[in-house]
């Protein structure tokens, strides 16, 4: 009786504060119940939300079988599934669901269930492919290949089919080798280990050598530490050699000439494209002759596009035709390689072929889309008339249940959550409903989804949406203590942050102008705040005072180039003064040569915001080809009219 009365004061304890909860914190609860795993409670929550008929109860309903799904039964998920089937989350249970049944061994749920899974789930695929195979479905293991022709190591189930590959002989030593060198590649030695272990011969105390050519290259290539009589020893003195000429060339390729006759022809090959690589991320002018020497046909995609960059920095466009024609249709299809291979076309006088490439690339909004406009001969001095949502568009989207719940979500602080949902509600949008949910978005503050959701538009736009100015007066403040270009301020808030204030980079970089703070702490000292401490970084204020004391300093040290100085501020100004070269270089090569290609496509990115701000905000228009300018060969610069003198 004690225990009885004890537990029904717990009861009415738990479920009392719930009836008197509004929904905010009826949802909080909910969360909390969740995170703790308190099922009794966050089934009363879930329960009371339902009644209410709050819009977020799903979420909280999807959070309470997540607690149970391990001790399911088939017709609850079911009921689950088809009840909450618009759901961004559904899928998501689905994909946890099905390996649930495949580790019950319940083949026939599974198989139902499977065809309705439309997220990429590799662990849910390797269940579905062995069960295939395993009932005579031999191209089940075909297809299991694309999976295992990856750097990335895969969930653990997926051994059983990459066993059955093996033993069907599917996964052939070429396969097994090939994996092998990406994983070296990569540096996964945990992954490259594993691999190794299904060759024959390959046993445990045999992993030692792979440590031995990961610690010290030039060490084991000196002592002979493989043996070039097995496919085992050979890649692992290829990846040495590999490893050595990223940070020795010269010893690299002196070994190399010595060592060469002991390797079989792919495998020489093979090493010319990874030491043309490395040579060509330098910036070495013997890059493209070494990247020739690989057989055709043996380059991958990263190594054709820096075959290709590698003749841009000598300007041998006959080089940059050919190395353009030899890619794949879907790399030669990119904008970057079209763009270029119509200026090679174009410096060989070939007009009419140019503009062929040139006419339909103009049309694309995007950096090599202005390039590609200019070529031809048009100069912007305006942004086209663009479409406005009306506010019985913007009323229509809010009033959208996918949307409502978005708003809902962001209230509580789940962004990610959000994004989903505004994502899923806008997937099927035509322009103009497009056009209207950027517009809700950007007055709720959501800068980035505002953005990214008007960026998607193909035939009407709003320029105003897609390159919004948020914190106009304090930009502009800034802009005119530093004596910077408001274009490129906002043109490099918008690629950092999207104007979020809150945003924080996976390497720690914080803020709307996402500084590190190292940084933050070196400007600080700069500025003479002795009172600075690293939780200022997140006032906007002081992010964007620091921000654009940083651009100065960066425009500063490379002589008032804004093309070098995107690039220093991303990557550190030393590394931006390397990639210059002994002579004069356009800004476009300049760009497309950073061998950082998070910093390339950023610079880009930056670069081309810039110019359509200017365009909005009537500062400084220029040409995008004026804003890269040309980069001088002492590290300074010269405007594009010099160079052309």
């Amino acid at each position: 009786m004690q225990f009885l009365s004890a537990f029904f004061i717990l009861f009415l304890v738990s479920i009392a504060p719930v009836r008197a909860m509004d929904t905010d914190d009826m949802f909080n609860g909910a969360r909390d119940a969740y995170k703790t795993r308190n099922d009794f409670a966050l089934s009363n929550y879930t329960q009371q939300m339902q009644a209410q008929g709050y819009i977020l109860a799903p979420y909280a309903d999807y959070w309470l079988l997540l607690l149970r799904l391990n001790t399911a039964d088939n017709q609850t998920v079911q009921a689950f599934l088809t009840k909450y089937a618009d759901m961004p989350f559904t899928d998501r249970l689905r994909g946890e669901w099905l390996k649930i049944l495949a580790k019950r061994g319940d083949w026939q749920a599974f198989s139902a269930e499977y065809p309705n899974l439309q997220r990429e789930d590799i662990a849910v695929t390797c269940y579905a492919l062995d069960y295939q195979a395993q009932n005579g479905d031999a191209s089940a293991l075909t297809k299991g290949l694309t999976i295992w022709r990856s750097a990335t190591e895969q969930p653990a189930n997926c051994a059983s089919l990459f066993d059955r590959m093996q033993a069907a002989k599917v996964l052939t030593a070429e396969e097994l080798w090939a994996r092998f060198r990406l994983a070296m590649q990569a540096d996964k030695i945990p992954l490259a280990n594993a691999i190794a272990l299904r060759a024959p011969g390959i046993d445990a105390a045999n992993l030692k050598s792979i440590d031995g050519a990961v610690k010290n290259p030039q060490k084991f290539l000196d002592k002979k530490s493989g043996s070039y009589k097995t496919r085992y020893g050979r890649e692992l003195n290829l990846y040495a050699l590999d490893k050595l000429a990223r940070s020795q060339p010269t010893i690299a390729l002196d070994m190399w000439q010595k060592l060469q006759p002991n390797f079989e022809s792919e495998e020489r090959s093979y090493f010319w494209g990874r030491f043309g690589l490395h040579a060509a991320r330098r910036h070495d002018p013997g890059a493209y002759e070494w990247l020739a020497r690989a057989q055709k046909g043996t380059l991958d995609n990263e190594q054709m596009a820096w075959k290709a960059r590698s003749a841009l920095r000598v300007k041998n466009w006959n080089a940059v035709l050919d190395t353009v024609a030899d890619m794949s249709q879907s790399q030669q299809d990119e904008s970057a390689w079209r763009y270029w291979k119509a200026r090679a076309l174009k410096e060989k006088k070939e007009i009419p072929a140019a503009n062929i490439i040139l006419v339909p690339l103009s049309r694309e909004l995007s950096y090599y889309g202005v390039l590609a406009m200019e070529e031809l001969g048009d100069v912007v001095t305006g942004l086209p008339i663009s479409y406005k949502a009306s506010e019985d568009e913007v009323k229509t989207v809010a009033s959208m249940a996918g949307i409502q719940r978005a708003m809902e979500l962001q209230k509580f602080d789940m962004r990610w959550e959000a994004k989903i949902e505004w994502q899923q509600a806008t997937r099927d949008f035509d322009d103009r409903q497009k056009i209207a949910a950027a517009e809700l978005a950007i007055r709720q503050g959501w800068y980035d989804l505002g953005i990214n959701t008007a960026d998607k538009t193909t035939f009407v736009h709003d320029y105003a949406l897609r390159y919004p100015t948020p914190y106009l007066d304090k930009v502009r403040s800034s802009a005119k203590d530093q004596s910077l270009d408001e274009a490129w301020i906002y043109g490099l808030t918008r690629q950092e942050s999207r104007f979020m204030h809150y945003a924080k980079s996976g390497v720690g970089a914080s803020g709307l102008m996402q500084l590190m703070p190292a940084t933050a702490n070196w400007i600080a000292k700069r500025l003479g705040w002795g009172t600075y401490n690293n939780s200022m970084i997140h006032e906007m204020d002081t992010n964007i005072q620091m921000g654009t004391y940083y651009m100065r300093y960066v425009l500063d040290s490379m002589g008032d180039q804004t093309l070098m100085a995107t690039a220093a501020y991303n990557a550190g100004p030393s590394r931006a003064k390397r990639w210059a070269d002994e002579k004069p270089m356009e800004g476009a090569i300049y760009a497309e040569t950073i061998p950082f290609s998070e910093t390339r496509n950023y610079v880009q990115k930056v670069m081309g915001n810039a110019y359509f701000y200017a365009q909005r905000l009537g500062t400084k228009v220029q040409t995008l080809k004026q804003r890269l300018g040309v980069i001088a060969g002492t590290g300074g610069t010269l405007t594009v009219d010099e160079a052309e003198q």
